[in-house]
């Protein structure tokens, strides 16, 4: 059941930059260490709902209704608005800077799990990713699906905290540099509003 194709196709997928990692890069750079593994916890639980709407069935359920996937969809697109007017702002979540925006883990990680729940693209993609790699076996299917959504999850987390302590490591070295923190700043607002941008012109 786990094979090296699965454990293959989820590491690419993994590695892609996308919102979560966009997310966590900020939060190490801007918050440190602490802030970066609030992140990828966030990040990781925001996937859960989805894995479990793909094992359950109700990820059909979300493509095959307009409304609602569109209610989602858009819910996320403000979300990530939002995110990218964070990271521009001189006092904003996302924000780099010197000084450094003290919050909670708790809000820290709050924002990494609504940044992938309010994404619904990802109980399709779960339903895509996790059918072909079972045995075929009806019994067995939903125990399947299970493991290897864990052992989905579970890479998850490892590459985010990757990315996470990276990030982290190299804050010092970007906070030296006002000319880069503000290069950055403007990236990750440019790079969450094409996100957002994108996500508005998904279809179900």
């Amino acid at each position: 059941m786990l094979s090296l194709q699965f454990l293959l196709t989820c590491l690419v997928v993994v590695l892609a930059p996308g919102t979560g990692v966009l997310y966590t890069l900020a939060i190490g750079l801007g918050r440190g260490r602490r802030a970066a593994i609030s992140a990828v916890l966030g990040c990781t639980i925001g996937i859960l709902p989805h894995m479990a709407a793909a094992i359950l069935g109700l990820a059909a359920v979300l493509h095959a209704s307009a409304l609602l996937f569109q209610t989602v969809k858009f819910l996320g697109v403000a979300y990530l608005l939002w995110l990218a007017w964070q990271a521009v702002r001189a006092d904003g979540a996302l924000a780099l800077s010197a000084a450094g925006k003290s919050e909670s883990a708790l809000a820290t990680a709050r924002r990494g799990v609504l940044l992938n729940l309010l994404n619904p693209k990802l109980s399709i993609f779960f339903l895509a990713l996790l059918p072909p790699f079972l045995s075929g076996n009806p019994a067995t299917a939903t125990a399947e699906m299970v493991t290897l959504s864990a052992v989905f999850v579970a890479m998850t987390f490892v590459v985010f905290l990757g990315y996470g302590l990276f990030a982290a490591s190299a804050r010092e070295l970007i906070l030296s540099r006002p000319r880069i923190m503000r290069w950055l700043n403007r990236s990750f607002a440019a790079v969450f509003a094409a996100l957002g941008v994108r996500l508005a012109l998904e279809r179900a």
